[in-house]
């Protein structure tokens, strides 16, 4: 459903079934779905650029589209070091296929769930030096994680063994501003044969940075993590929300 959102190719007609019901329940997703791609752009510079990191760990990649992560820092540093992970067998072959990173660098992929954060580590490992910064990206994808599967667990097993000036990203879907509305377009969507996503509020959501320190502007919604200009003035809320932090 997601790619169908972009705007991709790689989607089957349960997809797009399934797509158009949630967005006639909650038309904001197809926004949402396209304004995290300019998110991520967003992060990896400020990551690229003004932190310096050259070592990314992407968890939960998804289907390739247009600037993914590896394009972004590669684009900025040739010897950018990019590790995905993903556990869709789909999703992996298209990486192998399309996700073709620069000679200098390194653009690696790795079949793995997030509930196992140690069989992530130790393949990661073989591709990323945790000798230097690694930047944690988890761009949507906590929300498939429930209360019992122990996310916040997960976010702090992955994040230990990264030394200091690493960063965790996460962004993911919230209920703090449709509420209800988008609530029930969630539940009715959790009781079909797909993952189960779990909405968070600011304070469930903030709990994943704890111990570290949070870049400004802090937590927010995704359109308002250092937007670009524009003269329209600044953009309106989502319900996706985004942080950045750094580990000291």
């Amino acid at each position: 459903m997601w790619n169908y959102w972009l705007g991709g190719k790689d989607h089957y007609e349960v997809d797009r079934v399934a797509g158009d019901q949630f967005a006639a329940a909650f038309p904001d997703i197809v926004a949402i779905a396209r304004l995290s791609r300019y998110l991520l752009a967003r992060i990896v510079r400020h990551l690229s650029v003004e932190a310096g990191v050259t070592q990314f760990l992407d968890v939960g990649t998804g289907l390739p589209t247009v600037d993914n992560t590896h394009d972004l820092a590669q684009r900025i540093n040739p010897s950018a070091r990019v590790v995905y992970v993903d556990n869709d067998p789909l999703v992996l072959s298209h990486a192998r296929a399309l996700l073709v990173g620069t000679r200098e660098g390194v653009t690696d992929y790795m079949d793995a769930d997030l509930r196992d954060p140690a069989r992530i580590l130790a393949g990661a490992a073989k591709s990323l030096d945790f000798d230097r910064p690694v930047a944690l990206m988890l761009m949507g994808i906590l929300g498939y994680v429930g209360e019992a599967d122990g996310p916040y667990e997960i976010v702090r097993t992955l994040m230990e063994p990264l030394p200091s000036g690493s960063y965790l990203a996460v962004w993911d879907g919230s209920n703090v501003v449709t509420g209800e509305a988008l609530d029930k377009a969630q539940d009715d969507l959790n009781e079909g044969p797909g993952a189960p996503y779990t909405l968070r509020d600011h304070e469930e959501f903030s709990r994943f940075f704890e111990g570290l320190e949070l870049v400004e502007p802090g937590v927010v919604p995704i359109t308002q993590w250092r937007p670009d200009p524009d003269p329209f003035g600044p953009p309106s809320p989502v319900d996706a929300l985004v942080g950045v932090a750094r580990k000291p």
